[in-house]
């Protein structure tokens, strides 16, 4: 073997000898042991990355619901969020479907639902005023209709099963002792109870939806019927918490036909984004952001910016909408992309734990390491004084032969040890010291 190979042999000897393999494994594997465990803890309270579709139940075709559904959905569309909107007869089925857990989000008409503490249904606010419109037939010589106890023996479409405004409106006639053993109360809705109205089918339509809604729109221009002007909203108010007072102003349908000619007063109750417990808190903030942008609009009956609202009758606030009420988007979506703000969210949740975990580990393994190298040195010292001490007291105990017999069995352990080059100095200080015992062994026991 040539001179240079013997020197790449020695180096490569004295590089595997820089370290102790035996100690790191004995250090290493209990701390990647524990940082193993703090991922683990920490993978607990960290949420999946939020899914890229969600369903949301609407409401019936031509409806407000469908309408602002069709707006979320492009909202959504641009933080590449699917909507998949799932048309409905209302409200009431609406609720039902999130009770269920066919849907995730849904919008319900307030007041539509008797919530009991352990439903995992949550609001994320009220959106917008859903006025209820009461339009009947305005026959020759007849006297202008303000009490819907006025209506009674009358034929009276109050929408189609599942839907919001039959619920109110029953609500409604019920209290004013019109129901179905002195009325005709009939569960018809959409387009074709105006041609009714009209015809003389009907003699009056309930009907919730805003004013530009096309059923109210046409209702509105429709010849020989009426708008009827509820002269006991405010108690009606009192007695369900859920609906609001309203005023349609004189003129604020149509300034040139003046429509109305006066003064209307309405009920509303407020329509809420409800949405399941279980629903991803990002795609809820989605939907915050989306109703932000989409019902902040001025209107007849809102103020730019009134809604959405931090409010609701049937259902408690979700956190996230707590939150979002009170400081708005969360801080790293006003900087970054919706999903860069998730993924650095995520990530953060993950390592600040981790932190917590791994400064230490790292910290603690050097010491730990060190500890195991000095340990075995410092316990041949304690061997190598015990044995000068006994020379000390009773040099005559042994012969010099045993005496020395003993050192060179410490001796051979010293040099058996694996010490790593940055312990080096001390291993042969160590040496050194056996080497003194040595002496005082030879000196105390010539001539014995």
């Amino acid at each position: 073997m040539s001179n240079v190979t013997k020197r790449q042999e020695m180096m490569r000897k004295l590089r595997m000898r820089e370290y102790s393999l035996r100690d790191l494994v004995a250090i290493g594997l209990p701390a990647l042991a524990v940082i193993a465990l703090g991922f683990y803890v920490t993978a607990q309270f960290i949420k999946p990355a939020p899914p890229r579709q969600m369903t949301l139940s609407s409401g019936a075709a031509g409806g407000a619901y469908e309408s602002f559904a069709l707006r979320y959905k492009d909202v959504l569309a641009r933080y590449d969020v699917e909507l998949v909107i799932e048309p409905s007869a209302g409200a009431i089925e609406n609720l039902d479907r999130l009770r269920k857990g066919e849907t995730e989000a849904a919008f319900i008409q307030g007041g539509s639902a008797n919530a009991n503490p352990e439903e995992t249904i949550r609001s994320l606010g009220n959106l917008y005023h859903e006025p209820l419109w009461v339009f009947y037939r305005a026959e020759k010589d007849q006297p202008v209709l303000t009490r819907l106890s006025q209506l009674r023996g009358k034929r009276i479409a109050v929408g189609p099963e599942g839907s919001g405004t039959r619920h109110v409106a029953l609500e409604l006639l019920h209290a004013n002792g019109v129901n179905e053993d002195n009325s005709r109360l009939l569960p018809q809705g959409g387009l074709q109870v105006a041609e009714r109205l009209q015809k003389g089918q009907l003699d009056a339509v309930l009907v919730i939806g805003t004013p530009t809604s096309a059923l109210v729109w046409q209702l509105l221009y429709s010849e020989g019927v009426r708008l009827m002007s509820l002269a006991e909203a405010e108690a009606y108010t009192r007695r369900f918490p859920y609906l609001s007072r309203l005023v349609l102003p004189a003129g604020s349908i149509d300034l040139i036909r003046h429509m109305p000619a006066r003064d209307v007063q309405l009920v509303a109750p407020a329509a809420t984004l409800a949405v399941s417990e279980e629903l991803h808190p990002a795609l809820m903030g989605l939907l915050l952001q989306a109703a932000s942008e989409i019902h902040a609009e001025a209107g007849i009956f809102q103020a730019p910016k009134e809604f959405p609202k931090a409010s609701s009758v049937d259902f408690p606030l979700a956190p996230e909408a707590e939150r979002y009420y009170t400081s708005g988007k969360p801080f790293l979506q006003r900087y970054l992309p919706f999903w860069a703000a998730i993924l650095v969210d995520r990530m953060v949740v993950m390592l600040i734990p981790l932190l917590a975990v791994l400064v230490p580990v790292f910290k603690l393994a050097p010491s730990l390491y060190g500890w195991r190298i000095r340990s075995r040195i410092y316990k041949r010292y304690g061997e190598l004084k015990f044995l000068e001490a006994e020379i000390e007291r009773d040099p005559a105990a042994h012969t010099q032969a045993e005496w020395l017999e003993r050192l060179d069995a410490i001796d051979a352990d010293v040099n058996r040890l694996p010490t790593p080059l940055p312990f080096s100095d001390m291993l042969y200080t160590l040496r050194m010291h056996v080497g003194m015992v040595r002496d005082a062994i030879l000196r105390k026991t010539t001539g014995s």
